[in-house]
């Protein structure tokens, strides 16, 4: 255990590679991208939305089929969903008096795909 201890230290050198900041901070995204992508991320910090983008990745689903599938209430599910279509994560289309949700595009699938494989790496 002792020796994970040093994996994070600081590093001791003082030459500044000046090349290599520049060239990042070239590519470095602005502030507001960068504060927008963390709010994202920050949606997906939660378990429940996370089983209901599972979900909705394998099906369109409506409000009363994710509460019976998560056994949580429609309000619930409603308030989880109103905040990951505000983050533009799901989208719903009304078929009669029934609103069905669905991912709002491929690459929420994708992120959360890779997502996956990610924590699924050994």
């Amino acid at each position: 255990m002792a020796d994970n201890k040093n994996f994070a230290d600081k590093c001791d050198c003082s030459v500044i590679h000046q090349d290599i900041v520049n060239k990042v901070k070239e590519k470095m995204p602005g502030e507001e991208n960068l504060y927008d992508l963390a709010e994202l991320f920050k949606v997906f910090g939660d378990t429940t939305r996370i089983k209901i983008l599972w979900a909705l990745a394998e099906s369109d689903m409506c409000v009363c089929d994710i509460a019976v599938l998560l056994n949580m209430t429609q309000s619930a599910i409603s308030h989880q969903l109103r905040v990951l279509k505000q983050s533009r994560l799901v989208k719903n289309r009304k078929e009669g008096k029934i609103v069905f949700y669905s991912l709002d595009d491929e690459h929420v699938k994708q992120i959360f795909d890779q997502g996956l494989v990610h924590i699924n790496e050994k």
